[in-house]
């Protein structure tokens, strides 16, 4: 067990002995008196929570976690943020090292608000004993990991608004400004139309993504943690990435509106498959030479075979919807992750590409259905309204209909978007209510990729 104080991870760390602060186990959220708790922080997104500061929160933070390479790794990020030379930030990390980090945490009960970033196996746990004991929990995607961690989940919602806590995870993908232009479209009566139902076979809404294994993070190569390729620990394909993407669909087609996961969701089918890791590539992206004992089963023929990929098809209030995701180990040269979306309307289709012919980076198009004459002055006046919330989004004519022309400066990134994410849930912190959809839409969420899940292993 170790107890220590970060100054400066580049000199290493400096030990100290943790000191009490009176007041903080209290479950207050007035200016200056949110204190983060970091737990066991295995995941980048954890240090991308501190990559600014915020208002309100105070800069000292207390982290609780195992001794190892990830609690280092997430201190070296926060350190790295630290010692930046533009905008550095300014937090002063208490750390407790120990296996009994979980129950030490919530004795000492050092802050309000415990960040969860890391294994997802205990998750579920983790984030229903926090708010059973009055804390408030961000946590990153997924907050459950299979049928029986939903359930969990579902007692948690209930046990934070009996302890009047908020529980919240962090979905980066409503500050993408494609997916805040697409919302804005589909409210345009005259552009978008409405929703259409779609079949299986044609489905109203189609997501699919591909995402990589080895890839860079705040200018360095990212190193994985070794459970990262365990679907026990980081969950299947079905329940991870997807999260991102069924809280789109939700939060585009339907938005303000509460969910009812027991009538509005049917899983119609769902299919996983699996990509081949070599052992180098396991070495590269984790520093570990050889494959871990609990992965051993999933190594065939000298691969690691990790269920990463999924596919699901189902009805949000009867309209049909595909999501899928692939995961490749790296992205072609120039390349990165890439992201497809189709989503139909009586007027317009509405299309999302990012691949070599969008220079991998994400471009937004309407594509015309209606056979309205006026369609377009229609559209152009609707733009117009469109670009004074806007300045600099343009509507550039194609041979198939038109591209939405977004300036560099609205693409900030997905790590500022945690920034975005926060600063959102300190809001609804500050006022103590959040929209009365959040809740309800989380459950349809995480039962929408879980169940999943469960068809997919029938």
């Amino acid at each position: 067990m170790k107890s220590f104080s970060l100054k400066n991870v580049t000199s290493y760390i400096l030990l100290v002995v943790m000191v009490a602060l009176s007041g903080c186990s209290e479950n207050k959220t007035e200016t200056q008196d949110i204190r983060l708790i970091t737990l066991d922080p295995g995941h980048f997104h954890a240090g991308l929570i501190q990559k600014s500061m915020f208002e309100g929160v105070n800069d000292s933070v207390y982290v609780y976690a195992p001794d190892g390479k990830e609690v280092r790794a997430h201190l070296s990020l926060v350190d790295k943020y630290n010692t930046r030379p533009e905008n550095p930030t300014s937090w002063k990390e208490t750390v407790y090292l120990g296996e009994d980090y979980f129950s030490k945490m919530l004795e000492d009960k050092k802050g309000n608000v415990v960040v969860l970033a890391g294994n997802n196996q205990n998750k579920s746990d983790y984030i229903q004993k926090s708010v059973s004991a009055g804390l408030n929990v961000l946590a990153d995607k997924p907050m459950a990991i299979n049928v029986i961690g939903f359930k969990q989940l579902e007692k948690s919602f209930a046990l934070a608004k009996e302890n009047n806590v908020m529980l919240y995870d962090i979905m980066t993908e409503r500050y993408n400004i494609i997916n805040v232009i697409q919302k804005e479209l589909m409210s345009m009566d005259d552009v978008f139309g409405d929703l259409e139902k779609g079949t299986t076979a044609k489905p109203a809404i189609v997501k699919e993504s591909v995402h990589h294994f080895y890839k860079q993070v705040s200018g360095s190569p990212l190193i994985r943690p070794l459970w990262y390729y365990d679907i026990a620990q980081e969950g299947d394909g079905l329940v991870d990435v997807t999260t991102h993407m069924v809280d789109i669909i939700q939060w585009t087609c339907f938005p303000d509106v509460a969910l009812n996961y027991k009538n509005d969701i049917k899983v119609l089918n769902a299919k996983r498959w699996t990509t081949p890791i070599t052992l180098a590539q396991y070495k590269s992206s984790t520093n570990a030479d050889a494959f871990p004992d609990y992965l051993l089963k999933d190594v065939k023929a000298g691969l690691l075979e990790v269920y990463a990929n999924g596919e699901m098809n189902y009805t949000l209030k009867d309209v049909h919807a595909k999501v899928s995701v692939t995961w490749n180990f790296e992205a072609p040269k120039g390349g990165g992750d890439t992201h497809y979306s189709l989503t139909r309307g009586t007027k317009a289709n509405l299309i999302v590409k990012q691949g070599k012919a969008e220079s991998y980076k994400p471009a937004l198009f309407i594509e015309a259905v209606s056979k309205d004459t006026d369609y377009e002055k229609n559209l152009k006046e609707n733009f117009a309204k469109l670009a004074e919330t806007y300045p600099g989004v343009q509507l550039k004519k194609q041979s198939n209909g038109w591209q939405i022309v977004i300036p560099e400066s609205y693409n900030q990134g997905h790590e500022s978007q945690f920034a975005d994410v926060t600063n959102k849930f300190l809001k609804y912190l500050k006022s103590g209510n959040m929209p009365s959809w959040e809740v309800p839409n989380m459950l349809a969420k995480y039962y929408t990729t879980t169940k999943a899940l469960e068809v997919a292993l029938k």
